[in-house]
């Protein structure tokens, strides 16, 4: 019966370890509590911490992927940004945490802050309040669900969906094509597609 925890374990920590747009790691914990019928505190708390484990390990590379393919001055954008959000911590955190409790991918955050070389001490106590807190609702509601299998199936490619998916590109879009630094400094968008190596 453990093993079953340890797929939660596994699936959010590669759900969350990838750096593009995946759907939310809650996702794979509520099909496991759905197909195995797992305690659902047991997969909040094994799914919570795999996605934090994840998130972690994309800090810590993003400064990697940003060096080899993103442009140098693409890098100091958003290494401008972080020093924005640096500059108020608790303002920063609380980003994080409202970001957090939305059911959206993480993942423009996440590589945002490892790209700018955010310590995780800023950024993972926030996360991890808002991901328990959103998991939690969500792996509920998906226990309630579950009953209702067939229309959730019908569902799958449902507007919510889409839009988690198009709202997250848009996110990422803005991270690495807008000109942040004019932005906040002269308050005009500028826009950049030239930002790879």
């Amino acid at each position: 019966m453990w093993w079953q925890y340890i797929l939660v374990f596994l699936g959010a920590l590669l759900f969350d370890i990838v750096p593009f747009p995946f759907p939310p790691a809650f996702t794979i914990m509520m099909f496991f509590q759905i197909i195995f019928e797992l305690n659902v505190w047991l997969v909040i708390i094994i799914g919570v911490v795999g996605s934090v484990l994840g998130r972690y390990i994309l800090l810590l590379y993003a400064p990697l992927l940003a060096t080899k393919y993103l442009k140098e001055s693409k890098n100091n954008d958003i290494q401008f940004l972080g020093d924005k959000m640096r500059e108020n911590k608790w303002k920063g955190q609380a980003i994080v945490l409202a970001y957090s409790l939305l059911p959206l991918p993480t993942t423009p955050l996440f590589l945002g802050a490892g790209i700018s070389r955010i310590k995780p001490i800023y950024i993972i106590p926030a996360f991890i309040i808002g991901k328990f807190t959103s998991d939690s609702i969500a792996l509920h509601l998906g226990k309630y669900a579950s009953e209702n299998i067939e229309s959730i199936i019908e569902n799958t490619f449902s507007w919510e969906s889409i839009a988690s998916l198009i709202l997250s590109l848009v996110l990422l879009f803005c991270l690495f094509f807008i000109d942040w630094r004019k932005l906040i400094q002269t308050k005009r968008l500028v826009i950049n597609y030239k930002i790879l190596k």
